[in-house]
């Protein structure tokens, strides 16, 4: 029988290839489907506004969704990594009393304070993150410390950050965005996190599955294809719908020296995989 489901498909046939369904479809059903070319609608058409002079709102193209610009944008506020900042309220006496080795169990020892990789040895279980994630970035031996501490709660936090700041900086999902040189500054800080903890971030990973049908391939190219060498491993269909397919689409159409910085890319994630994988049968043939 004419299942809803069947007749969303059938209608899906024929709207592509109308000779092929000769039954007559209701006019009204169900969507079943959704249209896959509304980024790409979206995307020419900021295009043609832009070449026509004119100065629309800017909008992101994010799956067919529509994202204003940042809030820091209004006032011309660069894209800064925020800087350290402690938890603790008492800040300013800890500093006066400048005890950098001397805190208790009980206390708090502020970031700000961390200069020196014994210092952190020496402070580690009392350490506090700093209320901006962001800045652990940046920060080496806060990395260290993220990286001992293992803190579920503690990934969440960076992952709601930089998500945030990745669909609001992206330059090339935002019409006339002149902030390309930020955009890539930042992506390079979180590639060499990235490369500090030997394991990419979920939030980029998201980021560039979402992101990368929408790339032109020259938009912040290398630091683009470097983040890419760091997505975890996952199912061959994810990989390959969302990551090998996007690339395959710009690897036949541009230049040798892409090519080139595609398949380098792609041998870095190849050698990424394998050194987890390694990792992995280690600890559980210690164990």
């Amino acid at each position: 029988g004419m299942q809803s489901h069947l007749q969303a498909l059938l209608s899906l046939y024929k709207l592509f290839c109308p000779e092929q369904v000769t039954i007559t479809l209701p006019g009204k059903m169900k969507t079943y489907f959704k249209n896959s070319e509304a980024p790409w609608k979206a995307a020419i058409t900021a295009v043609r506004q832009r070449n026509r002079g004119t100065s629309p709102l800017s909008q992101a193209v994010f799956l067919g969704t529509c994202q204003p610009l940042s809030r820091k944008r209004k006032w011309n506020a660069p894209l800064v990594i925020p800087a350290s900042s402690s938890n603790t309220n008492n800040l300013e006496e800890d500093k006066e009393k400048n005890h950098g080795y001397l805190y208790s169990t009980n206390e708090s020892f502020p970031v700000e304070q961390l200069r020196t990789f014994p210092q952190l040895l020496r402070n580690i279980h009392c350490l506090e993150f700093p209320s901006q994630m962001g800045s652990v970035l940046a920060n080496p031996l806060l990395l260290h410390y993220m990286n001992c501490v293992k803190d579920e709660s503690i990934y969440l936090r960076l992952y709601y950050w930089m998500g945030q700041m990745l669909q609001e900086e992206c330059t090339w999902c935002v019409v006339d965005n002149p902030y390309e040189e930020e955009f890539k500054s930042f992506l390079e800080t979180v590639y060499k996190a990235e490369c500090f903890l030997q394991e990419g971030f979920s939030a980029c990973e998201e980021f560039l599955y979402r992101t990368l049908p929408l790339w032109d391939g020259l938009c912040c190219r290398s630091e683009v294809l470097r983040l890419v060498s760091w997505i975890p491993l996952s199912s061959f269909s994810d990989v390959k719908s969302y990551l090998y397919d996007p690339l395959a689409q710009l690897f036949f159409t541009s230049s040798i020296y892409f090519k080139c910085s595609v398949l380098e890319s792609l041998k870095e994630l190849l050698q990424n995989w394998l050194n987890c994988d390694a990792i992995q049968v280690d600890l559980e043939s210690s164990s």
